[in-house]
């Protein structure tokens, strides 16, 4: 599958093996280190007798088996996501439920592991039948000879971690080659390290007040309005003409590329509802997501602002009473409720939500986390549910839930705005039988066809209800289904569909300008003729004086596109650029103004700043 995009030289195989060869080295020496400090502590009287032999055998049998699971964990990790072991892996660590019962649904779990056990053992057999450890079992070396051996390579495992950073691999333009040269166990320890990066310590930075300046002047409007100078971007918007307050309902969808579109590209026909419903409403055609995960997607979303390096806002201490998206609604009167089919404890989603004011409404199958919101929890319970796997519900049986719960918002008089965050087109893909004619955990394809079959019965649902002419439709991707390229950031795999239906006055349109995620509110606030308080970096992509452009980023690497003007910066203060071209989808380096490259790190730079100082919230 990456073979092809690999493009490898003679000198980049040479290369990629030796740096290779110095991250197992480091692994190496990392899982002896307990051994080595019981060889060095253990009497020489004890040498060979079978306590030794057991402490030995067992310590290899441990480490065979991490060695060997490792392996075919690598090889499923690239498979999803064409990377060696990074933050992904360590979230999900954290989230067990959900990943050993996702890996168990697609892949034959007991046979893996059996055959890992069975391999650890036969190798095992091998090393007592060729007497590997002969020589040690009757080795009885002096204290002081085994603490310069040993003290040494313990000073040395000591240092390594110090010495060789994780991203000294990335040296080359071609990620793969990045990648490969990497250790999967020395780059999830590094991951674990960095899950959150200071970008202040990291990242290029301008004068502060330097950088509030270019970031007040790109954020300006001629209907904005700022509230206070300095180190602030909160401003009023004012939008002229008639003010609409319709519900609004937000369908998150998991893992939707624009690709997978006819309106993209596509020739399968997988999403014939969403084609339809894209000539029917408003569609966003050039718009990119901020992040390749989901929490990246809630974070845009909600906060409309960049993806500030390491785990996603969502996810972090001290993300309570923010300025989000939700709390405009707030101030319009909403009632917020936010709708996921899974548990929502998983990537601190409830957590998140509900201490920003939405109430909650999940599978709540997991009550360990303890969430300390206050807003009203309502668990979809088992006899409302026809189907799930190890993710979540299927999408129908969550716009259910979402029916119930806004006929019920319907009846207290207030308009409401549902988030709503689906998790059908994710592995193992499987859905219930009967309602596509393509077999349940055949794959993505089959995943992606009962996602828009679901979002198709669920608007024919909407439209019998009363409250349906007076709702708002918007349906857009969290991330893509794919994040890994040829390149760092990969532009062409941020690309996602956006479309908003049923507005009071608007048509079809069909809005071709870059934008980002971000910016959805912002424009739908003008679209209904809103005039609020903002402190979001979105902006809205219909007003004349808007300049295009995109953030995007992993969670070391920041992304600023502007026209074709690409800046991305990254740890040690680097920030490179290019010239990108979007049908060749090649970035090419090149020099660019300072102007540029000031917007982009005053993007970044503030929106770090302003979350770290409490600017971001309400």
């Amino acid at each position: 599958m990456s073979l092809p995009k690999t493009s490898f030289g003679i000198l980049s195989i040479v290369h990629l093996y030796v740096l290779g060869f110095v991250y197992d080295i480091a692994v190496g020496l990392f899982l002896v280190a307990v051994y080595n400090l019981y060889l060095l502590l253990l009497p020489s009287r004890w040498t060979g007798t079978k306590g030794d032999k057991l402490v030995t055998y067992t310590w290899l049998f441990l480490l065979l088996f991490i060695s060997f699971f490792t392996f075919f964990a690598e090889i499923t990790f690239w498979q999803e996501f064409e990377s060696r072991f990074n933050f992904i892996a360590v979230d999900y660590l954290i989230y067990t439920y959900e990943v050993i019962n996702n890996i168990n649904e697609s892949y034959p779990l007991p046979l893996l592991i059996a055959g890992v056990l069975l391999s650890v053992l036969v190798l095992i057999w091998f090393f007592a039948k060729a007497k590997v450890f002969t020589l040690a079992f009757h080795n009885r070396l002096p204290f002081r000879t085994r603490a310069v051996f040993s003290g040494s390579l313990l000073v040395l495992t000591v240092s390594i971690p110090l010495l060789l950073s994780n991203s000294f691999a990335d040296t080359s333009s071609n990620r793969y080659q990045n990648e490969l040269s990497k250790a999967g166990i020395y780059s999830f320890f590094a991951a674990f390290k960095n899950n959150e990066l200071s970008y202040n310590d990291f990242y290029s930075l301008l004068p502060k007040n330097e950088a509030y300046h270019v970031i007040r002047t790109e954020l300006k409007e001629h209907n904005s309005r700022f509230l206070k100078a300095g180190h602030s971007i909160r401003r009023i918007i004012s939008n002229p003409g008639p003010v609409y307050k319709p519900n609004i309902i937000m369908i998150t969808v998991e893992s939707l590329s624009a690709d997978f579109m006819q309106h993209f590209g596509n020739k399968q026909k997988l999403m014939p509802v969403l084609d339809s419903l894209a000539d029917t409403g408003v569609s966003f055609t050039n718009m990119y997501a901020t992040g390749t995960r989901t929490v990246r997607g809630m974070e845009a979303l909600t906060l409309s602002a960049p993806p500030t390096p390491g785990s996603s806002i969502v996810r972090r201490p001290g993300n309570q009473n923010l300025f989000t998206v939700g709390h405009v609604f707030e101030q319009e009167g909403y009632h917020r409720t936010f709708y996921y089919g899974g548990d929502g404890y998983f990537d601190n989603m409830n957590e998140y939500f509900g201490s920003n004011g939405f109430d909650i409404t999940d599978r709540g199958r997991n009550f360990k986390m303890g969430d300390t919101y206050k807003t009203k929890r309502t668990i979809i319970g088992d006899k409302q549910v026809h189907f799930e796997n190890a993710w979540g519900i299927s999408d129908e049986d969550l716009f259910d839930a979402v029916l119930r719960g806004s006929d019920q918002q319907y009846k207290q008089g207030k308009p409401f705005y549902d988030f709503i965050m689906t998790t059908s087109n994710h592995r193992p893909f499987t859905y219930p039988s009967g309602e596509i004619t393509q077999l349940s955990g055949s794959g993505r394809e089959g995943a992606v066809r009962y996602t828009d079959y679901a979002i198709g019965k669920f608007i024919e649902h909407l439209k019998l209800r009363p409250w349906f002419k007076n709702t708002v439709i918007i349906i857009v991707a969290d991330h893509c289904a794919s994040s890994a390229g040829k390149n760092e950031i990969d532009i062409s795999k941020y690309h996602i569909p956006c479309i908003i239906l049923n507005l009071p006055r608007d048509g079809r349109q069909v809005i071709s300008k870059m934008c980002s995620q971000i910016d959805l509110y912002p424009t739908l606030f003008s679209l209904l003729g809103w005039t609020y308080q903002s402190n979001l970096y979105g902006k809205n992509v219909l007003d004349a004086g808007y300049h295009p452009r995109a953030v995007l980023g992993t969670y070391q690497k920041l992304a600023y596109l502007s026209q074709d003007s690409l800046v991305i910066l990254g740890p040690q203060q680097k920030a490179d650029t290019y010239i990108y071209n979007k049908e060749k989808n090649e970035q090419i380096p090149a020099r660019l103004s300072s102007n540029v490259v000031d917007r982009a790190i005053a993007n970044y730079q503030t929106a770090y700043d302003l979350f770290k100082n409490g600017g971001m919230h309400q």
